[in-house]
């Protein structure tokens, strides 16, 4: 019985920091910067929900022209992000 309940302590304290790290971000906490990301979900034209390949999940806000509706889940695209805004970005 203390094994068991040792291989699961143990277990879950592998677990956890690997589900904490996979955390959401607000986009404009993002330094300004040129990211290459995996988008998960195109919320609508002007949003899409990506992983940075740091682990962080973010909502990407369109600036300007840019339309996130040419995009599909699973397409990696490098991104420009100023301000938490993305002014331009190309599909890999």
């Amino acid at each position: 019985m203390g094994k068991v309940l040792a291989g699961v302590l143990l277990s879950a304290a592998i677990v956890a920091p690997v589900i904490a790290s996979a955390s959401a971000m607000d986009a404009s906490l993002v330094p300004d910067g040129t990211y290459v990301v995996k988008v998960e979900k195109v919320q609508d034209p002007q949003h899409a929900l990506v992983m940075m390949n740091n682990g962080v999940e973010t909502t990407l806000v369109a600036a300007g022209g840019v339309d996130f509706s040419k995009v599909k889940a699973n397409e990696t695209i490098k991104i420009s992000l100023i301000k938490g805004k993305v002014p331009v970005y190309a599909v890999q």
